[in-house]
């Protein structure tokens, strides 16, 4: 028996962080919306009770640094289940990007074994195991758009945002997460992004007070760690972008724009910069498309 599942990418339209937690996490309030750059995973039921994985990229992990497997192996142990399974991720979610492409495969692998390993666990209590697997994971589990906060796991479901075209643009370079909440001195950032205001802008489907409501306070350090990063950056406000952000921890940054004219000229600007240029849509309600 096989199952495939859609694992989309997400952006973040805000990211801000109040506090440094006692755990050592961060305390975030961020609003997230899923984009239809996804990754697949296959799961095909083993009787051996193995747990295998292999991916599209050869440079991604096979073995317990993959938040997949990771979240298989978590299911397996958890519910004491006796099969295993072998997953494939087919990659189309740039690696170390900021676009949450691990947490969403794990997300997808989640909701496969749910079904594979005909487990009958809610879409919530996916959640909740995602967690222990990473802070963006609850979120993919879901997916659509959400304000999330705690360390990122806590989700409160959204409307969708206005439609329009995301165009995403990711240098040749990996960004550490830890890294840049390493350089991240929460008591030194003076621009807070307004979520409240983007939460308005998402209920009543205001894309220009959803472009003036974009901000992420990690981009000021990413930006000065990687100077590639202002450099797409400026070029699509060059170019026309009607709101443009890096997504998550970086390097990707995204062009909001909903002209489709607008959309030609900023692309073409950005492949003569950069390789990995994506032209895709808000996703905008939640979507876990089990597709066989």
């Amino acid at each position: 028996m096989r199952i495939s599942v859609k694992a989309p990418a997400k952006i973040n339209l805000t990211l801000d962080v109040l506090a440094k937690r006692p755990d050592g996490y961060h305390e975030v309030e961020m609003v997230m919306t899923t984009v239809d750059l996804a990754d697949r995973v296959d799961m095909t039921l083993r009787e051996d009770g193995e747990i295998t994985l292999d991916c599209s990229a050869s440079f991604v992990p096979d073995d317990i640094r993959n938040h997949a497997y990771k979240a298989a192996t978590l299911m397996k142990e958890k519910f004491q289940v006796r099969q295993g399974v072998h997953l494939y991720i087919d990659k189309q979610i740039p690696v170390a990007a900021g676009l949450a492409g691990g947490s969403s495969d794990a997300a997808a692998t989640l909701r496969g074994l749910n079904q594979l390993w005909n487990l009958g666990l809610t879409r919530d209590e996916l959640a909740k195991i995602g967690a222990e697997i990473g802070s963006d994971v609850p979120f993919c589990v879901y997916g659509g758009t959400a304000l999330a906060t705690g360390r990122g796991e806590q989700i409160a479901h959204l409307g969708a945002p206005a439609p329009c075209w995301v165009i995403l643009a990711k240098p040749p370079i990996g960004v550490s997460t830890p890294d840049v909440y390493g350089n991240l001195r929460v008591a030194q950032i003076d621009n807070h992004p307004d979520t409240k205001q983007m939460l308005q802008a998402i209920a009543t489907q205001d894309f220009s007070l959803m472009c003036q409501s974009l901000g992420n306070v990690l981009e000021n350090v990413t930006l000065s760690l990687h100077p590639q990063v202002k450099q797409i950056k400026d070029l699509m406000i060059a170019s026309g972008a009607d709101g443009v952000l890096m997504s998550g921890s970086g390097p990707t940054v995204f062009a909001l724009v909903q002209k489709e004219a607008k959309v030609h000229r900023i692309y073409n600007a950005l492949r003569g910069f950069v390789k990995d240029v994506f032209v895709v849509r808000m996703l905008g309600a939640q979507d876990g498309e089990i597709l066989a």
